[in-house]
């Protein structure tokens, strides 16, 4: 295990992986930095689908017309859904809940990506010109049987790293962004 902050430097957006499944062990442990997540109340009003078919991983890569194209190489997505009617802050929570996981796996060795689907739509361009939009929230409910009471978040795509990305610099962050005690406008020129 490393140090947390250096965990946080080298977890980067991961969007290719190897065809090596993730291993059950890997997985579980990810689940239980989801489940450990603090949540409005202690509410814990998320739930996770795991899902490690190909076949239905390649159709939940289409639920965005871009930015969830990374499913059909991944051997693993975990769905974020959360009930929004058991608190307001449901999308806080699933967020930490996915950010949790996002940390597991990068400390599992592993790659993963946030793909966003609340709010979302896939527009495509039909033969007769014309183009069909579907929220992308309503094909991942359909294609993993997720009740109406639940909002579908995001999905963390998940798998072995067929790419490498540079840790974040410390030194290249944006300490400007920092206010001690109040707000203070800062300056453009860095």
């Amino acid at each position: 295990m490393t140090d947390f902050l250096s965990l946080a430097l080298q977890r980067r957006s991961i969007r290719k992986y190897t065809d090596r499944a993730v291993e059950q062990e890997k997985i579980e442990r990810i689940l239980q930095a989801a489940l450990a997540s603090p949540s409005s109340k202690h509410l814990n009003p998320w739930e996770f689908v795991v899902v490690t078919d190909h076949e239905v991983l390649s159709k939940m890569a289409g639920c965005r017309t871009y930015g969830s194209q990374m499913l059909l190489q991944s051997p693993l997505g975990i769905v974020v859904c959360v009930n929004q009617n058991a608190t307001d802050t449901w999308q806080c929570d699933g967020a930490i809940a996915a950010m949790n996981m996002l940390l597991a796996a990068e400390d599992e060795g592993l790659g993963a990506c946030w793909v966003q689907v609340y709010g979302r739509e896939n527009t495509t361009q039909l033969l007769d010109g014309t183009t069909h939009s579907e929220s992308a929230e309503s094909l991942i409910r359909h294609l993993t049987d997720i009740p109406e009471t639940s909002s579908v978040l995001c999905i963390i795509s998940i798998g072995y790293k067929a790419e490498e990305k540079k840790s974040i610099n410390p030194e290249k962050l944006q300490y400007e962004k920092i206010h001690y005690g109040k707000y203070t406008p800062h300056t453009e020129n860095r």
